[in-house]
């Protein structure tokens, strides 16, 4: 810019300062955006014999897949099946969200599968962590993405509480804890309980998981055990029996487990309602 007496100004801009500090600041959020979706990406970390089988292009050979989901349903399945030796754990997956943190709060073991010894085709899967909205479709692509679909029955016991539960009749509520079914199209057994009544609907990782099944024209199951009491209780655990009644020879139940066994996994005192909370 030339002023009255020939001097050459140099120009300011102030717009282009602030597009370039905009341009810097949308780079850096891309960049955190990137790393973070990074962070929230699930991992399955599978055992080297299974690792190796996947990696040469074979599947899991399952006939029965089951999946529990909470405290209760993870903790029935410790107490009633995995208490014997006949199985193995043959991998875990991590999955990092805003209430689930892998390395700070011992979460690594929050998602655990294991295989039966004597039946391979037997798969069972414990979730005890918080899986988040975006990442459901990921961990659920990603495990049945690894397991052979023909033939596939999946069982899912999921927990929940008891104020969720929608009905006109109290009494219902008041028997609590409780068992409901969801199945899939493709399901054709009979069903270990009443099925879940209107408007009542399934959610989180169980609904992922009953819709991949769905679309996929997977055999599938979900259990919902309804219950009023926070915190893993025996009397909710044993709500679960009927459902893995129904897959038969494949999964043996311990009909009386050690009162060592109970003491380990349930808790017997400050035992609270949440039917006020």
């Amino acid at each position: 810019m030339a002023t009255f007496f020939g001097e050459v100004l140099s120009v300011y801009s102030r717009a282009v300062e602030e597009d370039d500090e905009d341009l810097d600041e949308n780079e850096e959020d891309e960049q955190i955006r990137r790393e973070l979706e990074e962070k929230r990406e699930v991992h399955l970390h599978w055992s080297p014999e299974v690792s190796e089988s996947l990696k040469s292009g074979t599947k899991l050979q399952c006939s029965d897949f089951v999946l529990a989901v909470g405290h209760n349903a993870a903790r029935f399945l410790s107490v009633y099946v995995l208490t014997s030796a006949g199985w193995d754990t043959v991998g875990h997956a991590s999955v990092w969200n805003e209430r689930s943190r892998p390395g700070q709060t011992g979460e690594e073991s929050a998602c655990v599968f294991y295989r039966q010894k004597d039946n391979p085709s037997v798969l069972i899967c414990q979730v005890t962590c918080y899986v988040a909205e975006d990442q459901l479709h990921q961990w659920t692509e990603k495990v049945f993405d690894c397991v052979q679909h023909r033939e596939l029955n999946v069982t899912v016991l999921s927990d929940s509480s008891v104020a969720e539960f929608k009905s006109a009749d109290y009494l219902c509520c008041s028997s609590a804890p409780f068992l409901r079914s969801l199945h899939t199209g493709a399901f054709s057994g009979q069903p270990g309980c009443r099925s879940l009544e209107q408007p009542n609907i399934v959610t989180g990782l169980p609904a992922a998981v009953l819709n991949h099944c769905e679309v996929h024209r997977i055999a599938a199951v979900v259990y919902q055990c309804y219950s009023d009491v926070i915190g893993p209780d025996s009397v909710t655990m044993e709500t679960y029996k009927p459902a893995l009644t129904k897959l038969g020879k494949s999964i043996q139940l311990d009909s009386s487990p050690s009162t060592d066994v109970l003491r380990k996994f349930v808790t017997t005192t400050n035992i609270q309602s949440n039917l006020y909370i």
